[in-house]
């Protein structure tokens, strides 16, 4: 039998996860890196059992048994109903004591704070924000797309560039250099061509996620409905952080805002500066930076927070993660 550890840390994305096993005080004792979590593709089961390799190669690493906590911040857990379910499952895997589910972006806030308090906006492939304080209280949205009232991300970003390069290339909308800079990007003559090529599958669905950085190209290249896409991006990242610090009743309080994701990790600039002015003028008192940390970071020192370990513990986990 090997020791009990501390806390065992679950970073699990639809494109890939990441595991860590930590001690009470701050040691990683050893990560592990797999393969997406996606629920709704496969189901909780399945995804449960690819989760469940990856978690046992960790725990072998570390030469530990099993943990007295797990922290895992899981996509696909949107609803309350969700965390619970999926909180289930790791239960009765039994590799600790205690387990406690929440949505990923959750990891990226704890990551970018030194305390369970702040707001983050995490723009990747999808949009979604959370919001804790100490005193246990959260704030977050469904996001689960255009039903739930979300707009963004990459693949949104992708979709309306291309509704909107379609109806410039036949008439039904105004002129932009999107109906050129798109199809070019995959060595293709027009918009008719690639309209084509996406429906019939020659270029795969997955392909679309590559006009994101072309949208933002074309429009700092001044192409004014390039730009406006780009600036519409920027009033719902603001809209969410905004509408996240007033339900924590933070609006009046220095509040750091964590920014995040493919999206709006990139910095660029137009959307950068906008987000950066919206937030000046509607929540003055927020700081807003944008976060790189590894989210498993995040989800490691919320188990510290469950554990109650002390500053040093944490201190010595993120001196781990900014090292490597």
């Amino acid at each position: 039998m090997g020791l009990t550890a501390g806390v065992l840390a679950v970073d699990a994305g639809n494109s890939k996860t990441d595991v860590a096993v930590v001690t009470h005080d701050g040691e990683v004792l050893a990560t592990v890196r797999g393969g997406g979590f996606q629920p709704p593709a496969v189901g909780v089961p399945a995804a449960v059992d690819a989760l469940a390799g990856t978690v046992a190669a960790a725990l072998t690493a570390a030469g530990a048994s099993g943990v007295a906590h797990v922290s895992a911040c899981l996509a696909n857990a949107d609803l309350p109903v969700e965390e619970e379910r999926l909180t289930a499952a790791l239960a009765a895997r039994g590799w600790g004591d205690t387990v406690e589910v929440r949505n990923d972006t959750f990891a990226l806030l704890r990551a970018g704070v030194t305390e369970p308090r702040g707001v983050a906006v995490v723009c990747g492939a999808g949009i979604n924000c959370v919001g804790m304080r100490p005193d246990g209280r959260t704030a977050r949205f469904p996001a689960l797309g255009r039903v739930s009232g979300d707009w963004g991300g990459g693949w949104a970003l992708a979709e309306e560039a291309l509704w909107h390069a379609a109806r410039a290339e036949d008439g039904r909308g105004p002129a932009t250099a999107l109906a050129g800079t798109l199809p070019a990007h995959f060595g293709l003559p027009d918009m008719p061509a690639l309209i084509e090529a996406l429906h019939l599958e020659r270029l795969a669905p997955l392909r679309r996620h590559e006009l994101a950085p072309v949208l933002f190209a074309t429009a700092a290249g001044g192409d004014p409905v390039a730009g406006a896409i780009v600036d519409r991006q920027a009033d719902e990242v603001a809209s969410m952080a905004v509408v996240a610090l007033t339900r924590l009743d933070l609006l009046a309080e220095e509040t750091p805002v964590l920014l995040g994701g493919s999206v709006l990790a990139a910095r660029h600039p137009r959307l950068d500066d906008r987000v950066r002015a919206l937030l000046a003028e509607h929540a003055p008192k927020a700081v807003p930076r944008v976060v790189t940390a590894a989210p498993v970071l995040g989800a490691a020192l919320l188990g510290l927070d469950h554990l109650t370990a002390p500053p040093s513990a944490q201190a010595r986990l993120r001196a781990h993660y900014e090292r490597g």
